[in-house]
């Protein structure tokens, strides 16, 4: 038994004492009246009044406030303003010049105006895409889905002229000029298939009207062929292979 009261008595020994408790208590409460007066002493004291800033800038610094000024010298020599005023316009970097298009437009259209050899030379694509989806287009109004044989055979078909004229002129050509005539020279196949929508060409009619579109077209691109790669006296044997090719589109238009 006198091992278990030893026990009790450490089990329950401890160093806090009422007179701590009252201590804690009296510093609490000595910190609340410390915290309540100095508050009580922001309030009592007098707010700033507001002032308007006019009176500010009249009864404050009477000097001169620093204004940074341009210097023009500094932007006229600088090279990175030249070398932006020298960059060509965004269109002409892409290869796409309307006027240029206009021009071959015209051409095309006129089988009987002179084409112009330097700017018929360009390779420009612009004009012969969107020939060629106007053509998908008007093929798709009229009830027929041909986007991937007129794609097709437009580029077996430059292939072709391609190695064609590479053996008949002295000074070569790109593929990408004779895609930019072929595709401009498809601007009657557009007309024609445009009519298609109207009415049917399955007929005599259908029939002369493609003949006579088939003519334009190759007469057109011989024409421009010619002027470009300095082949007088040789449009027949190119309007004969370019008669083939656009035969083949005027067959997808009329049936």
């Amino acid at each position: 038994m006198s091992n278990l009261g030893q026990f009790d008595s450490d089990f329950y020994q401890s160093n806090y004492t009422i007179d701590n408790q009252e201590e804690s208590c009296n510093d609490s409460t000595a910190f609340g009246n410390l915290y309540g007066s100095r508050k009580q002493q922001a309030d009592e004291q007098p707010q700033p009044a507001f002032v308007p800033p006019e009176m500010l800038m009249s009864s404050g610094y009477t000097g001169q406030f620093f204004q940074p000024g341009s210097n023009p010298d500094y932007y006229s020599q600088s090279p990175y303003i030249d070398s932006f005023n020298e960059e060509p316009p965004l269109l002409e970097e892409l290869g796409i010049n309307f006027d240029h298009i206009w021009q071959k437009t015209l051409t095309v259209l006129n089988p009987l105006k002179p084409a112009d050899g330097s700017i018929m030379n360009e390779t420009d694509v612009a004009g012969p895409i969107l020939f060629c989806v106007a053509l998908g287009a008007t093929l798709l109004l009229a009830g027929k889905v041909q986007f991937g044989y007129v794609y097709g055979m437009s580029a077996i078909g430059c292939l072709g002229i391609h190695a064609l004229l590479n053996l008949m002129s002295s000074s070569g050509v790109s593929c990408g000029c004779v895609a930019s005539v072929l595709g401009y020279c498809l601007l009657p196949m557009v007309i024609l298939s445009s009519g298609a929508i109207f009415f049917s060409l399955q007929g005599t009619i259908g029939t002369v009207s493609a003949l006579v579109i088939i003519g334009w077209c190759s007469l057109s691109a011989s024409k421009i062929f010619i002027s470009a790669l300095d082949m007088e006296g040789q449009q027949l044997l190119i309007a004969y292979p370019c008669a083939l090719l656009y035969g083949l589109f005027a067959l997808l238009t009329v049936f």
